[in-house]
């Protein structure tokens, strides 16, 4: 199985963004999976957001499929990276 990818596209001065970040960080702590950070105004960003149309930022996708739009939902993403991904060993 190949690792969990969540990429997040991200805009400045987004405070969603800045708690995703943080959201992400936290869950890095019982889960083994890559993270992606997209600047918005970067080519990568913009055919991201092209692609898949967000409302808000920032803009989720685990493994390439959007999981959310706006503020992150922590519980959803817990729940599909139990599914997903490795969890990380507290030996």
């Amino acid at each position: 199985m190949s690792t969990a990818t969540i990429t997040v596209v991200h805009s400045v001065a987004c405070h969603y963004c800045d708690d995703a970040e943080e959201g992400l960080a936290q869950l890095r702590r019982d889960f083994d999976f890559d993270v992606q950070l997209v600047p918005a105004a970067s080519d990568a960003g913009r055919e991201l957001i092209g692609l898949h149309r967000p409302a808000m930022f920032p803009l989720v996708l685990a493994d390439g499929k959007v999981l959310s739009a706006g503020r992150l939902p922590r519980g959803k993403l817990r729940a599909w990276l139990s599914t997903r991904a490795i969890a990380v060993s507290r030996s």
